[in-house]
This record gives C-alpha cells, sequence and structure tokens, in this order.
C-alpha cells in the first residue's frame, strides 16, 4: 500500500481499554498514539474526551477520533528506536537549483533578460542530462520562473526523474482558471507535482540591452562600461535592473513562498536564470555583494542543498545517476535512492 493509498483510508481511530484506575484513563485521555505499519509511519492524536461507560467494577472507555496523521514515506525515514516515540523528527528536506539550459539567444550572443525565448537543441540535452543527475533525489513541488526556457528546463529534466511523476503547472490567475484546470482523479493527483510559476524568478530585467549582441555593444560603450552593467553588484544597465534590485525581489519571494515549503518537509527543485538564482545563492550561503558578483552559474547544471535545522548545507552538483555520488549521502537520500532500487529493480 501506497502513502497516498494508505492516507486515504484513514478514518477514525477507536480505542478500547479497561481499566478501573482513573488516573490511567486521565493520563491516556491526552495522550498521543504513534502506529508503525509496513513501514509507514502514523502520528496520530487524540482529540476527543471519550465516552465512559460503568459495567462489572470496570470502565469501558471508547475513544473516537478523526485524527491528524502523516504518512511518512519510508525511503525518508530511518528506523525507529524507543526513544524516537518521545522526541520530535528533525526535519530534512532538498533544495535543488537549476538555471535553465542554453537558451537561442545564449547562442547568438545577445542579452536576454526577461525576453521570452526557448531553448536550443544543446539547451535541451543540457536539461535532459540535469534530470538525470537529480533522478534519484525527490521532488515534491516545483518554481520556475515565468518565461519558457526555465520552464522547459523544469519540464525536461523530470522527464528523467525515477518515479515518473508528471510536473503539471497550476493555474490560479483567476477562479476560472482553477475550475479549468481541476484534477478530478485522487490517483492522478498523487502521480502529479505542481509546478508553479513566478515572475520574481525572472531573470533581471537588462532594460536597453536587451537584443543587443554583448560584443558589439562592448565596442559601442567601452569594455569597462558593459562589464559594470554586467558583473557589479548595484549599477544598473539603461533603464533596467542591477543585481541588487534583482536580489530584492527573488530573495523575498524565495523567504516568502520556498522556505516554508522546504521548512514543511517538502523537497524542492527551482528552475530559474543566472542572476536569480545567483541572488538566492548569496542569500543561502551568506555570500557578499563582492562575493556574488564573482559567482559563475553553468547553464542547465543542478546544485543541491540541504535544509536542515533550520540551516542551508551546500552539497554540490549530483553527478551521473550511475555513479555513487558522495553528495547523496545524507541518510534520507540514500534510503530514499535505495528505495527507488527496490521499487524498480
Amino acid at each position: 500500500m501506497d502513502a497516498g493509498t494508505l492516507h486515504n483510508q484513514i478514518g477514525a481511530v477507536q480505542l478500547h481499554i479497561c481499566s478501573n484506575d482513573s488516573g490511567f484513563l486521565r493520563k491516556f485521555r491526552n495522550s498521543s498514539l504513534q502506529c508503525i505499519s509496513k513501514g509507514f509511519a502514523l502520528d496520530v492524536k487524540l482529540l476527543s474526551k471519550g465516552i465512559c461507560n460503568s459495567k462489572h467494577g470496570k470502565v469501558r472507555v471508547t475513544y473516537t477520533s478523526l485524527c491528524h496523521a502523516s504518512v511518512v514515506d519510508p525511503a525518508l525515514r530511518t528506523s525507529l528506536s524507543a526513544n524516537d516515540y518521545n522526541q520530535k523528527p528533525s526535519i530534512e528536506s532538498s533544495l535543488i537549483l537549476i538555471r535553465h539550459g542554453e537558451s537561442l539567444w545564449n547562442e547568438k550572443n545577445l542579452f536576454t533578460g526577461c525576453v521570452d525565448v526557448p531553448l536550443t537543441k544543446r539547451g535541451i540535452e543540457e536539461a535532459i542530462e540535469a534530470g538525470k543527475r537529480i533522478s534519484n533525489i525527490p521532488v515534491d513541488i516545483i518554481y520556475t520562473s515565468a518565461l519558457i526556457r526555465a520552464q522547459m528546463t523544469a519540464m525536461l529534466a523530470m522527464t528523467q526523474h525515477r518515479r515518473k511523476k508528471v510536473p503539471i503547472i497550476t493555474h490560479d490567475e483567476s477562479e476560472q482558471a482553477k475550475a479549468w484546470s481541476q484534477i478530478f482523479s485522487d490517483e492522478t493527483n498523487k502521480q502529479s507535482i505542481p509546478v508553479i510559476t513566478a515572475w520574481q524568478l525572472n531573470e533581471r530585467m537588462y532594460g536597453e540591452l536587451q537584443g543587443l549582441n554583448k560584443k558589439e555593444t562592448a565596442e559601442r560603450y567601452g569594455k569597462e562600461k558593459v562589464h559594470d552593467w554586467r558583473r557589479s553588484y548595484d549599477i544598473p544597465p539603461p533603464n533596467g535592473e542591477s543585481l541588487e534590485m534583482c536580489s530584492q525581489r527573488a530573495v523575498a519571494y524565495f523567504r516568502e513562498k520556498i522556505e516554508p515549503q522546504l521548512q514543511s518537509g517538502k523537497n524542492v527543485m527551482v528552475a530559474a536564470h543566472g542572476n536569480s538564482l545567483r541572488s538566492i545563492i548569496m542569500y543561502l550561503d551568506k555570500l557578499t555583494s563582492q562575493e556574488v558578483i564573482n559567482l559563475e552559474l553553468s547553464t542547465g547544471v543542478p546544485l543541491l542543498y540541504i535544509y536542515k535545522d533550520t540551516k542551508f548545507i551546500k552539497r554540490g552538483s549530483p553527478v551521473g545517476p550511475t555513479e555513487a555520488g558522495v553528495y547523496a549521502y545524507t541518510k534520507s537520500l540514500a534510503l530514499y535512492r535505495q528505495k527507488l532500487d527496490e521499487m524498480f529493480q
């Protein structure tokens, strides 16, 4: 039975206890129950006060409770010891960052910014290769920019994931959009991954440079001036955004929308752009404004972070799926990969 099926079959828990010890009953009334069944862990909180009936000098207590239960993927949970029943487990989640594959304007050496152009053939291959590298890492939710090159990268990467879940772009721009894109099958929903698009993750807007050839622009304005526009932290191109301005919107969105998902235990992938991702990495790694301007991100190469105990731990870039890269071997990720091997061998 998979986690989703088990969750759907949870309705109520009934406990029948007979005791003439009223102190025991008072203590039990406010207790929690943890059940372990076939590798799935249930944390059940008893909510009702119970109904007591006296018979033959004993008290029969029936507790009926709609329960709060969290079903944990067995590949992401270690074996339980006696102490685990009294300790809240430490939440560990994965964060994957991917800069989009090569775009048609990357190929032509043009300033792209917020102009919406697709991937080249090479960019498609880079996205697929990125997917192979993350094929053993759990993904529960995907965030992309509003630009097609980032969305293509996310979708193509997920075609390589071993869980074979389908990434589906959410549409909540209107009530009608929500209604028209609704899925009416619980089973289909369980085999889907929501994809949320956000303009805040867009590449920085290059203003009047967008569409210009980078080499020709350097010849026209001077290499030093163009270098300042491209690589300084707080100098924007004409009528465009500086990296600092891009960072303000990208990091604010990450903290408000994405970080809470990680805190709740969700595994997140973000497909975006060189400057929006540099901004997020600046926040994750606590880089200075001088350090971030020297940070280079290759197209189509994923980066992995582990979120644990309110901290982000950088693990680097995953290697190919057939290699036992040490990046994966937090205990939870190793167990997840082991479970995938068992499921798909």
